[in-house]
């Protein structure tokens, strides 16, 4: 609300929450569902990750993305890439280094083809999460899950 000077108004109209609903979550009288944080930080164009982040998280991010000037370069020539991406974002792809030193415009471009590809995944497992499959993706990914940390 402050980064973008809105009003609890503003915000409950561009996220359709009700005003008591957002005064409950930013005077910590309500533990909001999933699905009103997703609602929120849909409507206000951030991430969920985003809703949480303090000013150190920021600063660490910001100091991230300064210090790697492939990420400019790829955003610049692949523009269509990052569509979409928030602060938030910017600030995991900048955190991450390429083995044996910094990211390159490649590396950047793949990093993010990577993340794109998680965060679609995501997505659709959230959404068969909330569906009556939700007991055979659990059962999926707990077979998975153990089998990945048994190979460590």
């Amino acid at each position: 609300m402050a980064r973008d000077g809105l009003t609890y108004e503003g915000v409950c109209q561009q996220t359709g929450l009700d005003a008591r609903t957002l005064r409950g979550i930013l005077h910590a009288a309500k533990k909001p569902h999933a699905k009103t944080l997703k609602r929120l930080a849909e409507g206000l164009g951030v991430s969920a990750d985003d809703l949480f982040a303090g000013d150190a998280e920021a600063a660490v991010a910001e100091f991230d993305l300064a210090s790697n000037p492939a990420i400019e370069a790829a955003v610049e020539a692949h523009e269509s890439l990052f569509e979409d991406w928030t602060p938030h974002d910017f600030g995991e792809l900048a955190s991450r280094v390429g083995v044996g030193g910094p990211m390159t415009e490649v590396g950047v471009v793949l990093t993010a083809q990577q993340m794109n590809a998680n965060r679609s995944t995501l997505d659709k497992a959230r959404t068969i999460l909330e569906s009556d499959q939700a007991e055979l993706l659990r059962g999926m990914i707990e077979a998975l899950y153990v089998k990945a940390t048994l190979n460590r």
